[in-house]
């Protein structure tokens, strides 16, 4: 792999990346009742990354199809697929649209971008985390990344929940999305 050396980090040479299904994972965690967490997960995407000359000129596209959204608990994906939430059939696509790159640190960025839910787009701030760049074993280049951020789901339409009788609420306003990855170049 062509590398390069940018403020002290080892990083891939200007070109278009693929993110590496098999090796990435795009997640997410929500406030169950008030007193716990519901883990999930989207299994069926893709995106690219473009590394520009300029490191912080580069980009990313995601797309994520909706009807793949996974908790490991069939009656509670099916909730998630319908109207109430995702309405997988009229939104079939979750989509992110890079706008610009911030230098946070070491190896530590802010990618700004666009996030569109169920055809409402809002502005987001992903903390990206460069895992570093390499090659496999079997001669594919490679490089790494671990990405952090919340949005309030309310925000996308979102808005479906119950009241406790306790107090409270059963769904979480907040959703957290963290998603590990690697990319490789694009063919």
């Amino acid at each position: 792999m062509s590398t390069r050396t940018w403020n002290g980090l080892t990083i891939p040479a200007p070109g278009t990346y693929a993110l590496d299904v098999a090796h990435t994972r795009i997640g997410f965690v929500v406030k169950h009742m008030m007193v716990s967490k519901v883990r999930g997960n989207f299994s069926d995407f893709s995106g690219t990354v473009t590394i520009a000359e300029d490191l912080l000129q580069s980009t990313a596209e995601l797309t994520i199809k909706t009807e793949s959204i996974s908790t490991g608990v069939a009656d509670r994906d099916g909730h998630l697929r319908s109207d109430d939430f995702l309405s997988v059939e009229k939104f079939p696509q979750i989509t992110f649209k890079s706008k610009r790159v911030v230098a946070a640190g070491g190896d530590e960025f802010t990618v700004v971008g666009d996030l569109t839910v169920r055809d409402v787009t809002k502005e987001v701030e992903l903390k990206v985390e460069y895992g570093g760049a390499g090659t496999n074993p079997w001669g594919q280049p490679v490089w790494g990344f671990s990405i952090t951020t919340e949005v309030d789901r309310e925000a996308f339409g979102l808005t479906w929940n119950q009241a406790l009788e306790t107090g409270g609420v059963l769904v979480g306003k907040t959703v957290k999305i963290e998603i590990e990855g690697e990319a490789n170049p694009a063919a």
